[in-house]
């Protein structure tokens, strides 16, 4: 199925469609081709219909950002499976074995033990002989140094996973 990038009046990136649903969008004059890049092409027997890949309402919607939720696959994505600690991540190699998702802990900066509780700043991936060599202590007890600081993610954008079209590009700022 095609898909295509709707945008705000504005020109930011709202969210992904099936190319039916920016075809409907357009017949009915709420959006507009932004791009010459075509996505689908609908035919009947009497017309063809294009699709860019890229489409903009012709009014701005207010869409208000969303709050990031606190959860294990949530730290472990936004830290992209990579430890905190030692950088190692999915796909390494370590002793002949190639890293996979469930080789990351969650570790907790201040420790649970110790009050440290479940939130953004908290908690960070980290590999299985880091995350042990830690223990019940901070980073700077164990000696251990962060590689970056755990924040709240940004969620006001939106994610896009497999391949990107070229079109899409300029707009989601890669």
């Amino acid at each position: 199925m095609s898909r295509v990038l709707l945008l705000n009046a504005s020109y930011e990136p709202l969210r992904i469609l099936p190319a039916t649903r920016a075809l409907q969008l357009l017949v009915r004059g709420m959006v507009e081709p932004v791009t010459d890049v075509i996505a689908a092409r609908f035919r009947s027997p009497s017309i063809t219909l294009s699709v860019p890949t890229v489409v903009r309402l012709q009014r701005y919607v207010f869409a208000p950002k969303r709050k990031a939720s606190w959860s294990k696959r949530a730290v472990m994505a936004r830290d992209n499976y990579t430890c905190i600690y030692c950088g190692i991540e999915v796909g390494d190699t370590v002793s002949g074995h190639s890293l996979t998702k469930g080789d990351f802990t969650i570790d907790h900066l201040m420790p649970r033990s110790r009050g440290g509780k479940n939130t953004w700043s908290n908690t960070a991936c980290a590999c299985g002989p880091c995350n042990r060599r830690k223990g019940s202590r901070t980073p700077h007890e164990a000696g251990m140094r962060l590689r970056w600081e755990p924040k709240r993610p940004r969620v006001g954008y939106l994610v896009v996973s497999g391949d990107i079209p070229e079109s899409w590009k300029i707009y989601l700022e890669m």
